[in-house]
């Protein structure tokens, strides 16, 4: 790790303005970091620490360097990517161009920083239903995003074997919290049932069995274990798991949102897409490496992630922008 003037690492966090990233510096911001976002646009409202403006899908390597240097930056954050919206194209410069950038940018630093990666439970693709995935379980991603995430998975493994890179790779289940991305199933639940609750009204919801089972993951427990990866960790692998440890339905999380809300709900049962199906949609993490190397552990229940994302939403349902 290069040197600091502080006691605490100098962070940089790609991606800073999204759904996690937001998150990552509000807590290091707590913790006293000295923090720099990175990114292709500024937000309208303020970020904690220093802000710089750079394209890293399409900006030279050395101007990210610099950047880096000028700073005297410890750690490299990396939350950006990118799936929702995007065309097949496009989700190759965000999620291998940018890291292939990324990397060359800190291959050719005298003292590159540690670099802490956020990979995705997707590289993996679906197992057989009770089975757990560990960091050695075979890879068979399903999604072109996986298959992406994957390979910049694999580009940052082979630059710690081979170039002595300070770096791990995170692979987090499916995050849940404040801030959920409006265009995911929790997200649009949960603006359906905020709206609902300013109107005064039952919500209606048209809902699948969702019978899909996935390793859902509190969103502050995800940034504790990100905290926890910071500091240089020279026998811990290069890939570790992030999650709860559980499976758990899709409805689950939705029904358990609904209860949190308080709002009445009126449910229209859809019939499931053919082919779907817990026996070929189930995915869990075994979070047993991270805490050996890390002494992280989740904490917090599903309930408590779903609150944090309800409560949220009906303050973004009330702030003088919504709707604009």
């Amino acid at each position: 790790m290069a040197a600091s003037s502080t006691a605490l690492p100098r962070v940089a966090v790609l991606g800073g303005t999204g759904f996690i990233g937001r998150t990552i510096l509000a807590t290091l911001a707590e913790r006293g970091h000295h923090l720099l976002t990175i990114a292709r646009k500024e937000p309208a409202d303020a970020l904690p620490g220093d802000f710089a403006r750079l394209d890293l899908t399409n900006d030279p390597p050395a101007e990210l360097a610099a950047l880096l240097a000028e700073h005297r930056i410890d750690v490299v954050v990396n939350a950006a990517g990118g799936m929702w919206g995007l065309t097949d194209e496009q989700m190759v410069g965000a999620n291998v161009g940018m890291v292939s950038s990324l990397l060359e940018a800190l291959r050719s630093m005298t003292a590159p920083p540690r670099l802490v990666h956020l990979g995705t439970v997707h590289e993996y693709g679906l197992c057989p239903i009770g089975v757990s995935l560990a960091e050695d379980s075979e890879p068979h991603p399903s999604m072109v995003y996986g298959q992406l995430k994957l390979r910049a998975t694999e580009l940052i493994a082979d630059a710690v074997h081979q170039d002595g890179l300070d770096a791990v790779v995170l692979r987090l289940g499916n995050v849940v919290g404040a801030g959920q991305p409006s265009h995911s199933l929790l997200g649009v639940m949960a603006g359906k049932l905020a709206a609902a609750r300013a109107a005064g009204t039952a919500a209606e919801l048209s809902l699948q069995p969702l019978t899909a089972q996935r390793d859902f993951v509190d969103l502050q427990d995800t940034v504790d274990a990100i905290v926890a990866a910071l500091p240089a960790a020279p026998q811990a692998p290069a890939v570790l798991n992030v999650g709860l440890g559980r499976a758990s339905s899709a409805r689950e999380l939705v029904e358990l949102l609904i209860e949190v809300s308080e709002v009445p709900t009126k449910i229209t049962e859809l019939p499931a897409p053919d082919g779907s199906g817990p026996e070929t949609e189930w995915q869990q993490l075994d979070v047993t490496a991270i805490g050996q190397a890390l002494g992280w552990a989740p904490r917090r229940p599903l309930r408590e992630a779903v609150r944090t994302l309800w409560e949220d939403a009906i303050k973004d349902a009330h702030s003088p922008t919504a709707g604009r």
